[in-house]
């Protein structure tokens, strides 16, 4: 059944609210740098169903932050430039909409938690005045009115003596409370999708699990959708629904976070989840993903793993690149001998 969605009192034409919330179809985004062309995401696609999370997971600079960004519409452009795919809302394909609609969408429908609280946040304006601009400024509300939602908000997101505390300004709370207001900032507008980009970077283990605790209680409270930026594979295990583990600007793997840990096709998951620490391991040597990922600028041949992997035939992997092929049900890996390493695990 074709609507609408509600956009502050306009609508965008076209929404079927029978589609997915959100589907990420083939998209590629490359960079200029001193006039050459660097892919930095490679064709991702995944679907974000309502109600559900999805993790992305990878090293730094795997393409996570930008895919993200590109969702958002909030990629620098130059040097960013959007070259290929479709970022669809309810089957309307936003990369295809003027800026005054992207923003209105971004405000109304698509909110992101950032990585750095005190970067993102005005050190000139108190919490609760930053809070309150977006009631201002997207629904028209009072002032007092503005207030008291602010309140309700840094209450919703468990910061003690919310009433007073709305007049305190970033750097008069901690890390981990500066990221419950950015996430009280980003619910604000009762968004349909919440990406939270590494929501818990430099936050002690156990806020790390506090925060995570919340963006999950909410994100079942509101029935949102929520997509979860992370190089942490661990981070994620009590919170998410699905996987889509990212490498050198492509998705290698997609599958629920059950069979990810369970049984993962791609060697790089592997190698990721072996990385992780755990408490039957105290006095072993950690294991490592040997080298660094790949240059953008300069990628190896055949799969771009290869070089790294510890499964790797020389010969195919070198020169082949691997299909996108399934596994198992609802299961996808990116690699040669996918079905092997996925057997190897059952």
């Amino acid at each position: 059944m074709a609507d609408t969605i509600r956009v502050a009192g306009d609508t965008l034409p076209g929404a079927d609210m029978n589609a997915s919330l959100l589907e990420v179809d083939g998209l590629r985004v490359d960079f200029t740098v001193r006039r050459k062309r660097i892919p930095a995401v490679r064709g991702a696609s995944f679907t974000l169903d309502q109600g559900t999370t999805l993790a992305i997971v990878g090293e730094s600079g795997s393409g996570k932050s930008v895919t993200s960004q590109a969702i958002m519409g909030i990629l620098d452009s130059p040097p960013g430039h959007i070259t290929g795919g479709e970022v669809r809302l309810r089957g309307v394909d936003l990369l295809q909409q003027d800026e005054e609609t992207k923003r209105t969408v971004r405000a109304n429908h698509i909110a992101m938690v950032f990585q750095d609280a005190l970067s993102a946040l005005n050190p000139l304006w108190s919490v609760g005045f930053q809070i309150g601009e977006l009631y201002r400024v997207h629904r028209g509300t009072s002032r007092k009115d503005a207030k008291q939602k602010a309140i309700e908000l840094l209450d919703l997101v468990g910061i003690p003596d919310a009433k007073n505390r709305i007049g305190h300004y970033p750097h008069q709370f901690s890390g981990g409370m500066r990221q419950r207001v950015m996430i009280a900032m980003a619910l604000a507008l009762d968004p349909e999708v919440l990406i939270a980009d590494e929501p818990t970077t430099a936050l002690d283990v156990t806020v790390q699990a506090q925060i995570m605790r919340l963006l999950k209680k909410i994100q079942q409270e509101r029935n949102m959708g929520l997509i979860l930026i992370t190089h942490d594979l661990g981070v994620v295990a009590d919170v998410a629904d699905d996987v889509a583990v990212m490498y050198a600007g492509e998705i290698v793997e997609q599958a629920s976070i059950h069979d990810t840990f369970a049984r993962p096709a791609h060697p790089y998951t592997k190698a990721l989840l072996r990385a992780i620490p755990r408490v039957d391991t105290v006095g072993r040597e950690l294991e490592v993903i040997r080298g660094l990922p790949p240059n953008p600028a300069s990628l190896p041949s055949g799969c771009p793993f290869h070089p790294r992997c510890w499964a790797v035939e020389p010969k195919k992997c070198s020169s082949e690149v691997p299909p996108f092929e399934p596994v198992a049900d609802d299961h996808r890996s990116r690699c040669h001998f996918a079905k092997e390493v996925y057997r190897d695990e059952r």
